[in-house]
């Protein structure tokens, strides 16, 4: 099934030199892979995963070993934002 994983700030390092220009890059999962199969596939620390959203909903690190991912689902990564 084909899923778009969105990374921003920080973490587009993660995401393949030629998908870091637009931030996203489209993956074929197998059915039922779930939300943290894929933050554990390209290796994005747990502290660096502060807003992790699945179609424009958030999902809490909690709930993201057990949420299953579909097919065009979108899946958006933030790191933690800090500033003032």
């Amino acid at each position: 099934m084909k899923v778009t994983l969105k990374l921003f700030a920080s973490l587009l390092a993660y995401l393949p030199a030629e998908c870091r220009r637009t931030s996203r890059v489209d993956l074929e999962l197998a059915p039922g892979a779930t939300l943290q199969e894929l933050i554990d596939r390209f290796r994005l620390p747990p502290g660096s995963c502060a807003l992790v959203l699945v179609n424009g909903a958030i999902v809490p690190p909690g709930a993201r070993d057990g949420r299953v991912l579909a097919p065009d689902d979108v899946v958006a990564i933030w790191p933690p934002v800090g500033g003032g």
